[in-house]
Parts: C-alpha cells; structure tokens; sequence
C-alpha cells in the first residue's frame, strides 16, 4: 500500500492543539465528537496511513485529563435503530462503545439519554445501565429547537436538563451515530456550568470535511459521498471568509447552525468565542497529509465504492434514487466513470468472455496486478478469485488444485442435500475452512494460508451482487469490494440461474 498521510504526526499535532483549545477558555472544555472514534475505516481508506483507530490513539495521549460522555437519543431507543454497519441497535452500542473506550484506560463518566418526552423504552433503559451501576442523564426535548434562543438559554430550556457531573478538564462528547443530540448536551452543559461559575467552552472535532483543502479536492468529495443519505453539501464558510478574507471549507449544517450557535454563545457569556463555524473546529487532518496523489487516487476509489454501495441498496430497496442521482453528479463532478475502476473493466471482460452467461469477478492486488474468475459447477466466482489470488501470491501454478474434488463434493452434498440450499458451490469462508484443514498435510495450502494478509487492500469487483458471507469474508480480509447491481444471471440454454 503507498501511504498519504502521516498517522504519527497526526496524533501529536492534534492533541497539543486540543490542550491549547482547553487553555482557551480555562477550567474546561466540552469537545463533539462527530464521526467514529476507532473503527474509522472512511478515513482510512482516503488517507492511506491513517490506522482506524487513530482519533481513539490521540485521546489515549491525553487520558489523564479526559472523561468520555456517551449520547443516546431516546428516539432511537424507541425506534430500536440499527448501525448499518455493525447490525446492532443504538443502545446495545453504547455498552460496546463504553467496553471499548475502558478497555483502552479511559474514563467514562455517563450516558445522556436526549430528546427525552417520556418513552417508557428510554426509561426501561435508563434503569438497565443504572442496575450495571452507568450513571445516566436525561436532556429533554425543548419546543423549537435551535431557534427559539429566549427559552433554550433559560430555566425551562437548558435549565431543564439533568447537570452532567464531570471532573476533568477535557468532556469528549461522542455518540453511536448521527441525530444524537451531542451538540445540544455540549451546549446544555455550558449554560449549566456558566450558572456554576466553571469557566467551561465548546469545541467541535470533525474529520471531515478537511477545511484546509479545496472544496473540490477528492477526498472532500468522498465525504460528500460518504453522507449522500444525509444530504449533507460541502460549501465555503462564508462566515470564515467574511471574518478573515480566508477560504475554509465547511458544510452546510454547521454553516446554516452558525447565527443560532452564535446567539446562544451570547446569551451564555455575553459574547461569542467564534466568527465562523470554522473556527469551533478542531480538526488538524489536512497538515498531515505527507502525499496529495496517493490521497486523490484513494479518494476517486471510494467515490466509485459508494456509488456502486448506492446503486445496490436501490436495488434492494434500501437507497433512494435521489441518493444514487447525487453520487452520480459527484462521479461527475470528479471527472471519473465506473470505467476508470480497473476490476470492473477487467470483471466485465470476463463477462463478455464468458458469454455473459457466468458471473464474474475480478482483484487488483497491491502490485497493481489484475486476476479474475468466473462461476464453475464447484466455486462461485469470489471463492475462485480468492484461490486464484492466493496462488498467485504464494507462487504457486495456477492449475494447482488446493482443494481435492475428493473434499469438495462431501462439502456440496451437505450443502444442498442436508441444509437444503439452492447453490452447491462453496463460498469464500468454506473455501478458507477446506484450505485450512488441508494446510496439516498440504504444504502449498499452507503456503496460501500465509499469504491472507497480503489481501488487505486489494480492490475487488463482481459482476453480480455478493452473497452476505462473501462480503463479510472480503471485509474481514480488508478487501474494497463493488458490485454491479445484477442478483443473478440467467443461462438462456439451460434455463439454470447461475448466482454467487
């Protein structure tokens, strides 16, 4: 892999310039934390170098002065709302998010139930972390909000909301995903600490977009991928522009949440910290980029990545077209097609090799060099592609069997005789299991066995959609893997559906 961006320079210039933002206001300082906090994999997929888990590595250098507060909207407890990415609900991740972050040496202080009316699910939940021995909070839904300044900064707004308990000098305010509130329990917390005489301020920690990186550049634009489902837009903070004839990128909820932020400073303090959204940021990714190249070529990928996501999701019914229209325009935007994906020009040749018949599936390894597969009566193309990859790497002839037809058969026969499946072919996972177990008598197994790290970064592309155990077996070996939106594909001689 060739890096862009420097990990180790990003995790001392980004703590220092937070202490210095705490000295700022003095006792205190609450910090949002948009984004993911580890498992960060956007980020380190545009900026090559940067680890997943960087954001958490940075605070981990300043544990002895932070505390963690987690937030969860009572709506989403109500709602039971999933992480797409994970599978599991809002308030089963607070307790993953909370294991995590002691795991690692850092203090937890509470959780903050917002948007609180009096749902019986945020009350049942409030008792069950209570009985885990969690201190929880409720923050109350306030008519209005954010523009009915006169009764937010009041007795009947903020003054309201349960006064979070916190000792240290650094408050990190993080959630399990968007629509939290976390801004509003920084806020809260400010006009409670203000009424307290704690000289307390508020800072924002977003990754992206990049402020100090053209509004165009590729990886301000794979944010604007990232959050199509959002309709978040990128835009120049015209406050930033006006305050210091300076151009800063931001984006359009900061931008249009500016004037009340403002108006809510003044009520607190009697006068605003800030003259643009810009400057509540904190963020210190856009000095760390050691390569500009290497984070553009990254960058165009993902955009490609989310709108084959996109288009795939609409296909399921989980994605709207306005979504998949609005990274579409992007593509557009950057100057880029599907084309200028090189597995899926070489993916699609198979195909057409193949008669359009089979599907297909092509892997650019992190040499730059290109393999494909297609669908046989054993394999599905993703487990062909990821022996014929692993051959690859261990040196090993391409008409090398690895897998004896001798195992193959029991494995199928079980498959569709017993589990009462459709597709006798073996998937990717089954295929690493019968690799495995030959490995104890296999030397060239063992060989291929070795080679599975080599994979991380690879870029993966097939002509159908993939079946779930062969994504999540891509994920897991750090593949990026797109899919044309194709369920299957229908063998007009045999009528026989031929899928993955």
């Amino acid at each position: 892999m060739k890096y862009g961006f420097d990990n180790e320079k990003y995790l001392r210039i980004q703590s220092e310039h937070i202490k210095q933002r705490i000295a700022t206001f003095g006792d205190k300082l609450y910090l949002e934390f948009g984004g993911k906090l580890f498992d960060d994999y956007h980020a380190s997929r545009v900026l090559p170098g940067f680890e997943p888990d960087s954001k958490l590595k940075m605070l981990m250098q300043m544990k002895d002065d932070a505390e963690i507060v987690i937030v969860i909207s009572a709506v989403d407890i109500e709602k039971n709302k999933v992480r797409s990415d994970l599978g599991i609900t809002y308030d089963v991740d607070v307790l993953r998010l909370r294991e995590e972050f002691i795991a690692r040496g850092l203090s937890v202080n509470s959780v903050v139930i917002t948007h609180f009316n009096g749902q019986s699910s945020a009350e049942a939940y409030r008792k069950r972390l209570e009985n885990m021995g969690i201190r929880v909070y409720y923050h109350h839904t306030i008519e209005d909000y954010p523009h009915n300044v006169a009764l937010i900064d009041s007795d009947e707004g903020f003054g309201k909301n349960d006064y979070v308990e916190t000792t240290r000098p650094l408050i990190v305010v993080t959630a399990p995903g968007p629509g939290s509130g976390k801004m509003a329990v920084c806020l809260s917390q400010l006009y409670q600490e203000n009424k307290r005489g704690v000289k307390a301020g508020y800072a924002k920690f977003e990754t992206f977009p990049i402020w100090n990186l053209p509004l165009t550049h590729p990886v301000n634009l794979a944010y604007e991928a990232a959050t199509a489902d959002l309709e978040d837009v990128n835009m120049i903070d015209p406050f930033h522009l006006d305050a210091y004839g300076e151009t800063a990128v931001n984006y359009n909820r900061d931008v249009e949440i500016f004037p009340v932020m403002n108006a809510i400073f003044d009520d607190i303090f009697g006068a605003t910290p800030y003259k643009s959204p810009t400057d509540m940021g904190v963020n210190m990714v856009g000095y760390c980029i050691s390569d500009d190249e290497v984070c553009r070529e990254a960058s165009l990928q993902e955009i490609i990545r989310r709108y084959y996501t996109a288009v795939c999701n609409f296909a399921d019914g989980k994605a709207t077209e306005a979504e998949v229209n609005k990274l579409a325009l992007l593509m557009k935007k950057a100057k880029i097609t599907t084309a200028y994906r090189r597995t899926t020009v070489a993916a699609r040749e198979r195909l057409e090799k193949a008669g359009g018949l089979l599907p297909t599936a092509a892997i650019e390894l992190a040499d730059g060099t290109i393999l494909t597969a297609e669908t046989s009566s054993l394999l599905g193309p993703s487990a062909a592609l990821l022996l014929n990859s692993l051959k690859h790497l261990a040196g090993i002839a391409h008409n090398v069997k690895l897998i004896p037809q001798t195992m193959i058969a029991p494995i199928q026969k079980t498959k569709v005789t017993y589990l009462h499946g459709r597709n006798p072919r073996l998937h990717t996972d089954e295929v690493l299991v019968a690799i495995s177990m030959m490995s104890l008598i296999d030397e060239n197994c063992k060989m291929a066995l070795e080679q599975l790290p080599k994979l991380a970064g690879a870029q993966v592309h097939s002509t159908v959609m993939l079946s779930e155990v062969d994504r999540r077996t891509f994920s897991k070996l750090g593949l990026g893997v797109t899919c044309d939106p194709v369920r299957k594909i229908k063998d007009p001689k045999t009528a026989v559906e031929e899928e993955v």
